[in-house]
């Protein structure tokens, strides 16, 4: 099955490539990232003030976004995650003012893109590669 040589936000041909060029397990990850983190952002923002518990959530998304080639959100994600970092070795490190929403607005355009992806794909929901 052909992938979309053009995604917003991803480099869907770089994330193939990883992926001993099949894109048969491209499509397997879009289905696992689409499908195990639909609802990640609630789940990360209940989080947030636990630095050690939103660490946790923001490297899942972000090893998740490496996987699918989303590389916009990978990169956000890989910023706050060592800001965290910082912050959990005793640094006294802020977030910078806007970040988290730079993360939530990636994480929805990825997912979004993703999820439009598979559909037109014939995939769907529930499908499978």
């Amino acid at each position: 099955m052909p992938v979309p040589h053009s995604l917003d936000g991803f480099d869907v041909m770089g994330a193939v490539e990883r992926m001993l060029g099949q894109p048969v397990l491209w499509w397997q990850a879009v289905g696992l990232f689409v499908e195990h983190y639909a609802d990640w952002e609630s789940v990360w923002l209940a989080c947030i003030g636990d630095d050690a518990e939103e660490r946790k959530r923001v490297h899942a998304i972000r090893s998740a976004a490496v996987n699918v080639g989303a590389v916009r959100l990978s990169e956000t994600a890989g910023i706050l995650e060592d800001l965290l970092l910082e912050r959990l070795a005793g640094g006294s490190k802020l977030v910078p003012e806007g970040l988290r929403q730079r993360l939530g607005d990636e994480f929805r355009q990825s997912w979004l893109a993703a999820a439009n992806a598979r559909k037109e794909s014939g995939l769907g929901p529930g499908g499978s590669a």
